[in-house]
């Protein structure tokens, strides 16, 4: 009879433990989840900017169509893609696209003078840095669920139950990682 309720007291607290790593995973992947959800929310409020501020560019930049172009071509496959990964890397070329229009538009006294141009840009700066706030918990929520979904014993669990590690927000052209090199030297010698 001691024999038996040992071995029903194991089976349970062995369930039970199964149990608890399950329920660890599933907040994991919610929680995650939330944070996708909150860069998704940052990444619509930039995508109805955009709009927005093509249309106050074109006027002045009807030459420099392919930055244009671009933008415009992003958004579309951006809305078109239900890969997150692949969206993760196109959301980054749109950022970087972006980066180039407000490079070519120093370009163009008059535009930058626009109040509307102004305020468009302002706003986007400002979503922009929302939208890095928002990655970063995500990246630490995906973290936090791939740690989970691969560390013994958990691992046991999530394979049975079907659990897979999450994509990260990361920088895909490794030019962008590299440091810059600056140079204090003017050429004139010492």
């Amino acid at each position: 009879m001691t024999t038996l309720l040992l071995i029903v007291a194991a089976v349970v607290l062995a369930a039970l433990f199964c149990i608890s790593l399950y329920n660890g995973l599933v907040r994991g992947r919610n929680l995650a989840g939330e944070a996708k959800s909150g860069v998704d929310v940052q990444l619509k409020r930039r995508a109805d900017l955009i709009p927005n501020l093509l249309a106050a560019v074109k006027g002045y930049m009807s030459h420099e169509r392919g930055v244009l172009e671009s933008v415009t071509g992003l958004r579309s496959r951006i809305d078109a893609t239900s890969d997150d990964a692949t969206r993760f890397r196109l959301e980054g070329e749109l950022t970087q696209a972006l980066g180039r229009l407000f490079a070519v538009a120093e370009s163009y006294p008059q535009l930058r003078a626009s109040e509307n141009f102004a305020s468009l840009q302002q706003e986007l700066s400002a979503i922009e840095a929302e939208i890095q706030m928002a990655r970063r918990y995500y990246n630490g929520a995906a973290r936090e669920q791939n740690n989970r979904v691969e560390t013994f014993p958990a691992n046991l669990v999530s394979r049975s139950f079907g659990f897979a590690t999450l994509p990260y927000f990361e920088i895909d052209d490794p030019a962008d990682r590299t440091v810059p090199r600056i140079s204090f030297d003017d050429g004139a010698g010492a």
